[in-house]
């Protein structure tokens, strides 16, 4: 039999695949009295680091499950015997429609609008189209293909970025080359040691007059103190759905930035997104149980 600890009931999982036991553990300061026994670990949302790292001593256990996509947050607190997957694919539509979303809002100009309207002024003005722009996307994994086909009937031209280059698939060391082109740049990739502060001073000053940058992947990828005199400049736009720092404390320039789009990193809250994760946690179970490789494993590297 193998042990296993879940923020939730079995039953919120569909129930056990046989040869596995569980216990439900929701994050708290004392363990279930299993913690010799277990061998992987569904973390629940929102814990600190010493207890993730508290999980890491546990003796006999192999692989921590996270319920997101992104493992920054987890990966330094974990040692390296144990493996973690994540949650990939969980999260994938939501982001994608809050990346598309965010794209039209940004070039339609609808916070002008929506701030015209909590004033009761009739603003009527024009706007920039969205049919025609080139929209980069930097770290073209699963969210990007799906950004992509979201995009698919607005007569946008795609570039695909990614850690390396692939069929219609340009590798990260092509990027200076085609970010003077774009008038859209889109950030999905994780954090790493190579992407934490891509976009920074040097990135920027490469983007086009009047381009947009999305950022739904994390806060750390963007310079933010060089972000925001672009935006005070008025020369670039941006539409954020994460930031750092995160949250974004009271008072911080952000908040009032011209031409910024500022969402509570969301892009993934959507209704169901615990059913989702779950679902991705069934699977692996049912992996763990018939002894078959677990799915998206991370490596030491963030990816």
């Amino acid at each position: 039999m193998t042990r296993v600890w879940l923020p939730d009931s079995p039953e919120a999982f569909g129930g056990l695949p046989a040869g596995i036991e569980a216990d439900v553990w929701e994050g708290g300061d004392e363990f279930p009295p299993t913690a010799d026994e277990v061998e992987y670990v569904v973390l629940p949302f929102g814990l600190e680091p010493g207890t993730i790292s508290k999980i890491g001593t546990l003796p006999n256990l192999k692989t921590v499950q996270i319920l997101s996509a992104g493992a920054d947050h987890i990966l330094p607190y974990l040692p390296a015997h144990i493996t973690l997957v994540n949650a990939r694919g969980a999260h994938t539509p939501a982001t994608a429609e809050w990346t598309a979303g965010a794209i039209i809002a940004s070039v339609r100009d609808f916070p002008r609008f929506a701030a015209a309207q909590l004033a009761g002024r009739w603003d009527r003005a024009q706007t920039d189209s969205v049919m025609g722009k080139r929209v980069l996307i930097v770290g073209y994994g699963s969210i990007g293909e799906a950004v992509e086909r979201r995009l698919a009937g607005w007569e946008v031209t795609i570039d695909r970025l990614a850690r390396h280059a692939r069929d219609g698939v340009h590798a990260m060391d092509e990027l200076p080359g085609l970010l003077p082109h774009a008038d859209v740049v889109v950030i999905l990739v994780p954090v790493t040691e190579e992407t934490r502060q891509l976009v920074n001073a040097e990135f920027l000053k490469t983007m086009k007059d009047g381009a947009l940058l999305v950022n739904a992947a994390r806060g750390v990828i963007v310079d933010t103190d060089t972000l925001l005199a672009e935006l005070t400049s008025g020369r670039l736009r941006a539409a954020l759905d994460v930031t750092d720092p995160e949250p974004l404390p009271d008072g911080h320039p952000l908040w009032s930035a011209p031409g910024l789009l500022l969402t509570p990193h969301i892009a993934g809250a959507i209704r169901d997104s615990r059913d989702r994760s779950y679902s991705v946690v069934t699977a692996q179970l049912a992996r763990l149980a018939a002894g078959a490789p677990l799915l998206n494993v991370i490596g030491a590297d963030g990816y």
